[in-house]
């Protein structure tokens, strides 16, 4: 008898030990975002982005590249003041990674099925996890249409640093990368990439009660990596892109080179080069930056 409540015992702690151990977060899966024109919508990111796309069930996936794409799904009734719907990020084992959250009593909204789970965060996104596999990946023709292949980060409205650490980074284990503010003096944006690649999620911190739409739109985004953002312009320009923030580049708050863009719902889609080219405030950045060819 006690060598059997010895070995359930030592089962316990093994199974509780196992729970403990994070598994690997590799990067962005897929943003999703609310369409209230499915018309518009595809016109914007199939046409103007490029992006080839296929609906399932009411999704509509957008390729940007073999382990990442965008997900447009419709507007529901009644409509949420945000049109950011959910993030999804790349885990290697979404089995171990669901077990190890409701370890760290994190309610699990979605039960993994499919290779995905979901959760809320402490603010109410809705966050995916998904199985990380080698996608059989169909190169697109020559030239590419698409303006980029790379989500390299997104970002939302936080009300609470404090409690969005608790989560992302001391659960989650991610790690600082850069914070800086529209002023020298005050902090806005609060990025950190996740636990084992260079793809980051940012806080957009001030942002008022009372925003407008297009406000919410430019917080609750996106971001496409370029290597040269006058590439990215001749590319959009190919594509049709017109008006003027086709060509608008700056430089952002950190040195990277920008260019924005709003889809129909006024989602921010913002193409960003790798690395800075210019003067970055606020902080240093503590962390690699993203490539082209993956997020480590």
């Amino acid at each position: 008898m006690r060598k059997l409540l010895a070995l359930v015992l030592l089962s316990g702690a093994v199974s509780h030990l196992l729970a403990q151990q994070r598994p690997a977060i590799t990067g962005i899966a897929f943003v999703r975002v609310y369409s209230s024109d499915a018309a518009a919508t595809e016109n914007f990111y199939g046409r103007t982005l490029g992006y080839s796309f296929g609906t399932i069930g009411n999704i509509t996936h957008y390729s940007v590249g073999p382990e990442q794409w965008i997900e447009t799904v419709p507007l529901p009734n009644p409509a949420p003041r945000a049109r950011l719907a959910a993030v999804g990020f790349r885990t290697v084992d979404a089995r171990g990674l669901e077990k190890y959250l409701k370890a760290h009593r994190v309610e699990i909204v979605d039960p993994l099925k499919n290779g995905r789970f979901s959760v809320h965060d402490p603010e109410g996104n809705l966050i995916f996890f998904v199985q990380q596999v080698k996608a059989q990946w169909i190169e697109p023709p020559h030239p590419d249409p698409a303006v980029s292949r790379r989500i390299i980060h997104t970002g939302f409205v936080v009300k609470d640093e404090a409690a969005e650490n608790r989560f992302y980074r001391e659960i989650l284990g991610f790690r600082p990368y850069w914070r800086g503010g529209r002023t020298d003096t005050s902090i806005d944006y609060v990025s950190q990439q996740v636990p084992e690649g260079s793809d980051w999620l940012e806080y957009m911190l001030n942002v008022p009660a009372g925003a407008s739409a297009k406000q919410l739109g430019s917080s609750d985004h996106m971001s496409l990596g370029v290597e040269h953002m006058p590439d990215a312009i001749a590319a959009l320009a190919r594509n049709g892109c017109e008006g003027p923030n086709c060509t608008a580049s700056k430089t952002g708050r950190d040195g990277k080179v920008q260019l924005n863009l709003f889809d129909p719902d006024l989602t921010r889609v913002e193409y960003m080069e790798f690395k800075p080219s210019g003067t970055t405030c606020c902080s240093q950045f503590t962390a690699a930056h993203p490539t082209a060819t993956g997020s480590r």
